[in-house]
């Protein structure tokens, strides 16, 4: 189980908490569980083509993610992170 800690953008999925509980040896394992607790969550942070949305990025530990198979230590924390845009 590892904390995650969620941007304010998707805290409308997690009831408004900004670090929720997860299970997973993998991102993508951590994103699935994080769907069945909260629907829909998945969906935007992740792509059709099981990539990590261009506007998202998701760190383990203080490591930037490259694809969601990456590995997931036991008690590491995972950061999603939003991206701001504007003009």
């Amino acid at each position: 189980m590892m904390d995650v800690f969620v941007p304010t953008p998707l805290q409308s999925y997690t009831g408004g908490r900004a670090r929720v509980a997860a299970r997973g040896a993998t991102l993508a394992e951590v994103m699935a569980d994080l769907d069945r607790q909260f629907p829909g969550m998945r969906f935007r942070v992740i792509d059709e083509q099981d990539r990590i949305r261009q506007h998202m990025r998701l760190f383990v530990g203080s490591t930037v993610a490259a694809d969601i198979h990456q590995a997931v230590p036991e008690g590491v924390p995972v950061h999603i992170i939003a991206a701001l845009s504007g003009g």
